[in-house]
Formats: structure tokens, sequence, C-alpha cells
């Protein structure tokens, strides 16, 4: 049974800094495109950061990849979201996505809330 289990969400400061882990059971991330996405409320789940199953990283847009970073550890089979500069924008669910062709697994999210 595969199951990705996201924490490390939670309230900050705008300019703050979080970061979220991405553990993986039942598959092995090395195998996978591994990817963070966002969610707000009414609105699709968007792509914040992948990280291939080759460790190419790419980012939504360069605003992202400047004050996000997305990094795995293989023997931990974790995918990790290093996020600074918060912003009160980048409030919002974040789930962490598996793929591999057309198989992908999602986790149950974790919230991020940026407020002062």
């Amino acid at each position: 049974q595969v199951q990705l289990v996201e924490s490390g969400g939670g309230l900050v400061q705008p300019g703050g800094s979080l970061r979220l882990s991405c553990a993986a059971s039942g598959i092995g991330i090395r195998s996978y495109d591994m990817g963070w996405y966002r969610q707000v409320p009414g609105k699709q789940r968007d792509l914040v950061a992948r990280i291939s199953s080759g460790g190419t990283t790419n980012y939504a847009d360069s605003a992202m990849q400047g004050r996000f970073t997305i990094s795995r550890d293989i023997t931990k089979n974790t995918v990790y979201l290093q996020m600074n500069s918060l912003k009160l924008e980048d409030t919002g669910v974040y789930y962490c996505k598996a793929q591999r062709l057309w198989v992908d697994y999602w986790g149950q999210g974790t919230q991020v809330t940026v407020s002062s």
C-alpha cells in the first residue's frame, strides 16, 4: 500500500520559513517524479515544485525558485520543500504527489497559513 504523509505545515508570519516533509512508503521515491502542489479554496491544485526521478528540479515560476527549494533524501525515502520569505499568498494546503508514467499518488495535505 502506497502512502505519502506530509508534515511540517503550520502558522507562520510573513517573511518566515517552513520546511515541509513528504515521507513515502510502498514506493521508492528514486523511481518517481515527486512534486509539491498548493491548493486554496475554490481553486485548482497548482504545481509549486517538482523533482524528477533523475534529480532534476523545476519550479512553478522564478519567484518561487528564489524562495523555495525542493530536495529529497533517498535513504529516508522523503521529499522536502524548504520555504523561505513566505508571503501571505503562499497560504494553502500543500500536497505531495508521486508520479511514474500514468500512475500517481497523493498525500493528504498539510496546511500552511501565512498571517501576521
